[in-house]
């Protein structure tokens, strides 16, 4: 049976060493194929055996290890759980800073700041610092115990567990030294104030984090809320979620379209800037393509619903942000590592540190090696650690879909960067993919004239290059006749004869017998040199002119390979075209390198051979005879405007359809891996240097916990970056 997947939101992890221990522990039960935490989406990606286990099954075994889990029913769902979260936490934080502000009022006055702050006798009761101290301690910071129990139940420590040690050891030191009778050495403020920070840290980092995955509700509020169907003779006004496939959808000028599907009546214009990028609306007429939450800008039109739900293009779309988010980057399996050693390192640490104070810096001074030691436990949190790359990756990878880049994984994300070498199709790729009419050269007829009797013969042939004739009469609006006869010469062209008038259209050859000016022969190879079909044309056998068709190169390739080669990458054009086509639309684009007459099969050889010779290779193309090739390259990216199936087989989308958007993808990857980069060296330096500083003595308790929460939501600030960096 095919593996199934489930996708889970979680709730209660606060480090690193949560996510880590959530996922290693469902990787070891029996019938899951891969699990998959991220922190900073508290999300889970599940793959299993359905005969095996089932989700129930899973939820239940995070639920043991004292997290929540829930499978989403829909989005608004997850959202309206983070909210309630977030507006405990908000509140907890509030009560926690009114009763610790007196606290913090009494240290102050420890360090003789009372003139201008003077505190009140009052304060400095230790059994009114009891009473201030308690509530925060055990009913604010219960989550604080809660957390750090599951997590020494299950065989594991996180950041629960220090800060349960370090506010612990405080009040208990505190509660104790008051009972003794001994009222200046009392640490009340210490813990109150540090469990204070501590969630001002995660407040802060959870709107942070609630702003990197703005890309998926950007993209989600495109969608249209209601659609408008035709059942049983009825018109409806229906929820989005109830349309099915099939049903008969109308759409009035300056709607959304609600969902994808084919166009029956009507005519518009239709805006599909969202999924293409491209500003100009793009025509629509019967039997067309509609997507959903593109805007029907002019007509009333009516269409049938072909995909619905999570099948519509931009579900798709939404699908792969979502999952790039949600996935991990190679680099990130470093910090997994040790996040899974660290606590119990940093508790080894802070007691050690504590031990050679009071036997050694500060000889039988407790107080003095107890906050040496909460001071270590404090700022060693692994919180920064574990945000460090998928705070990055969640920016980066919404940031690219915004601009039409569709990474499917984090592993694709780190990988592009390093590509060195990119190889290009032509035909749908680097030119439109859709012969268009360029030149018309007519002897002694009208312009007008020689077009309408070349379409109106064409006009019986299936061939693309007679399709570009037959769609410029249309653009000129010219009135076609249909032939009395008509006969296709294969390989050669076509005659017809059209109001007793004969047609030859065709190759020289063709039209042997039929005198034609040698400066027309001239201007015919000059077309040809540049890569142009060109076709003959006698009537009555009396040449009459020439027509030129040629599959144009998009505006955007010639600069997009500009971009390319500044940023350090060779560009190989690789088509099954004929070579002097293939060297004309090269010339015109400036590659390094044309490989023409290449056969669908023999273009994934082609990219093996570029990779045996040492080369990180990205292929580039849209059609089913690309997939075998983007499957073999380093990394496979797809044009969105091309087949499903090329789509499926690259490891990158690029939804515009513009050779600008491999640049971005490269510059993508490599600013969001210097943005990792920089949060990994910021989390491990923070540490390499916070612990020995808290260890030396040279920070209190307080200012260590402020240290710890600034140092999460940095980065998480520093991953934010990502979302407003400009790509060109």
């Amino acid at each position: 049976m095919k593996p199934h997947k489930t996708e889970l939101e979680i709730t209660g992890m606060t480090c690193a060493a949560c996510s880590s221990r959530i996922e290693r522990v469902l990787n070891k039960m029996e019938g899951i194929d891969e699990a998959n935490v991220n922190l900073a989406l508290e999300h889970a990606t599940v793959t299993y055996d359905p005969d095996m286990t089932d989700a129930a099954h899973i939820i239940a075994r995070i639920e043991k290890l004292g997290y929540g889990a829930f499978q989403e029913v829909d989005s608004q769902q997850t959202e309206d759980i983070r909210g309630e979260e977030s507006r405990r936490q908000l509140i907890k934080f509030i009560a926690a800073a009114v009763l610790s502000l007196p606290l913090l009022w009494t240290m102050l006055g420890h360090f003789k700041l009372t003139s201008f702050l003077r505190v009140p006798v009052l304060l400095m009761n230790p059994w009114v610092q009891l009473l201030f101290a308690t509530p925060v301690q055990f009913i604010i910071g219960r989550q604080f115990y809660t957390g750090a129990y599951k997590a020494l139940k299950n065989g594991s420590a996180n950041m629960d567990v220090l800060v349960v040690l370090g506010t612990s050891a405080a009040y208990g030191y505190s509660v104790y030294q008051m009972f003794k009778g001994h009222h200046t050495h009392l640490y009340f403020e210490t813990s109150t104030v540090l469990i204070t920070l501590i969630l001002l840290g995660k407040l802060l980092e959870a709107r942070a984090k609630g702003k990197s995955s703005g890309a998926i509700k950007a993209l989600m509020g495109l969608q249209a809320e209601t659609a408008v169907v035709s059942r049983n003779g009825e018109e409806l006004t229906i929820p989005l979620a109830e349309v099915i496939i099939g049903d008969i959808v109308q759409v009035k000028p300056g709607e959304k379209i609600p969902v994808d599907g084919e166009m029956l009546e009507g005519q518009s214009a239709v805006d599909e800037s969202m999924l293409t990028g491209e500003s100009l609306p793009v025509d629509k007429s019967a039997g067309d393509t509609l997507y959903g939450a593109t805007l029907n800008k002019n007509g009333f039109i009516t269409m049938r619903a072909t995909k619905v739900g999570k099948e519509t293009a931009l579900a798709q779309i939404i699908k792969v942000v979502s999952d790039a988010q949600g996935s991990k980057a190679p680099i990130q399996r470093l910090a997994d590592q040790i996040s899974n050693v660290f606590v119990p390192i940093v508790i080894t640490l802070a007691l050690a540190a504590g031990l050679i104070w009071y036997m050694f810096a500060a000889p039988g001074n407790f107080a003095q090696a107890l906050e040496i030691t909460i001071s270590v436990l404090v700022i060693a949190c692994p919180c920064a650690l574990g945000l460090a790359t998928p705070t990055s990756i969640m920016a980066g990878s919404g940031r690219a879909a915004e601009a039409g880049v569709l990474f499917k994984g984090g592993e694709f994300l780190e990988q592009t960067g390093r590509v060195n070498t990119v190889v290009i199709d032509k035909t749908g790729t680097v030119t439109h993919g859709q012969p268009v009419l360029t030149d018309i050269i007519s002897v002694d007829m009208p312009h007008a004239e020689l077009l309408t009797l070349a379409a109106s013969a064409e006009k019986q042939s299936e061939h693309p290059l007679a399709e570009a004739v037959v769609n410029k009469a249309a653009a000129e609006e010219l009135t076609l006749v249909k032939p009395d006869q008509f006969q296709v010469i294969p390989g050669y062209g076509i005659q017809a004869v059209i109001a007793s008038r004969e047609i030859i259209i065709g190759t020289e050859r063709l039209l042997a017998s039929v005198s034609v000016d040698e400066h027309v022969l001239e201007q015919m190879h000059a077309f040809e040199a540049d890569g142009k079909t060109v076709m003959l044309i006698a009537v009555d056998n009396k040449f009459e002119g020439l027509i030129a068709v040629a599959d144009t190169v998009k505006e955007t390739s010639g600069e997009a390979v500009a971009r390319l080669k500044s940023l350090g990458v060779a560009v190989i054009m690789l088509t099954g075209d004929n070579k002097r086509t293939a060297e004309a639309i090269g010339r015109q684009v400036g590659v390094d390198q044309i490989i023409s007459e290449v056969l669908p099969e023999d273009k994934a050889k082609v990219v093996r051979r570029l990779q045996s010779e040492g080369k990180t290779v990205a292929m580039v193309g849209d059609g089913i005879n690309d997939a075998p090739a983007l499957a073999t390259a380093d990394i496979g990216m797809a044009i969105g405007t091309g087949t499903d199936v090329a789509m499926e087989a690259a490891d990158i989308t690029l939804i515009r359809g513009d050779l600008n958007s491999i640049a971005d993808a490269l510059i993508m990857s490599r600013k969001t891996m210097r943005n990792i980069k920089q949060n990994l060296f910021w989390a491990f330096g923070y540490n390499v240097i916070g612990i020995p500083v808290a260890a030396l003595g040279l920070l209190a308790p307080w200012v260590a916990g402020a240290a710890m929460a600034f140092s999460s939501v940095s980065v998480v600030l520093n991953a934010l970056r990502l979302q407003r960096m400009k790509i060109k």
